[in-house]
């Protein structure tokens, strides 16, 4: 086991944080990152395996794993793509060489990129729904906007439990689960 590839591994990883994601240069105050994408991606991950009887850890792996060679390609948004090639799957076979989870990752990966399985589907709903999440956020005060925006992302869902999740995000502030809490704990209403 090379110890020394896998610290490297990890402080490489941890650039993830400090890579704004690239939507920050169409959206004034965008300021989320990769680390944090990845993250939220495997949490509504599980939740979507769970709601359509896949393998949550499957799903949740494929999340946490889906954007690790932005690290060293960036992240790219849909103007980037068209005019640049990355070079994703060298980056991240790279990335794997030597390690112990290189296998699992990379087959996780490669079932992750087919779209095939029934995980794979989830994984990338999930990828799309916390775009949404996203929009909602950002744009939750313009109507015209997120409305543009969070349509083009819902046709790329695919399941039924991401459909009737982005349905319902559509439709609340992003503030709600917070304004429930304080009215829960203090018994007074919030005024929205």
């Amino acid at each position: 086991m090379n110890e020394e590839k896998i610290v490297n591994f990890l402080f490489e990883i941890a650039t993830l944080r400090r890579i704004t994601r690239a939507h920050s240069q169409l959206i004034d105050g965008a300021k989320d990152n990769i680390a944090d994408h990845s993250f939220r991606v495997a949490m509504i991950g599980m939740i979507l395996a769970e709601m359509e009887g896949c393998d949550k850890n499957k799903v949740m792996k494929m999340g946490l794993f889906h954007d690790m060679a932005e690290a060293r390609i960036g992240d790219a948004n849909f103007i980037n793509k068209l005019y640049g090639t990355l070079r994703e799957e060298e980056a991240t076979k790279d990335q794997l060489e030597g390690l112990p989870i290189a296998g699992e990752v990379g087959d996780i990966l490669k079932e992750y990129n087919e779209r095939k399985s029934k995980e794979s589907v989830v994984g990338k709903d999930a990828d799309n729904l916390d775009q949404m999440l996203l929009q909602q956020e950002y744009f939750y005060k313009d109507e015209k906007n997120s409305k543009i925006w969070q349509d083009h992302t819902e046709r790329f869902l695919k399941t039924e439990s991401a459909k009737k999740l982005a349905r319902r995000l559509r439709e609340t502030n992003p503030f709600e689960w917070l304004y429930q809490l304080a009215e829960k704990k203090t018994d007074e209403k919030v005024i929205r």
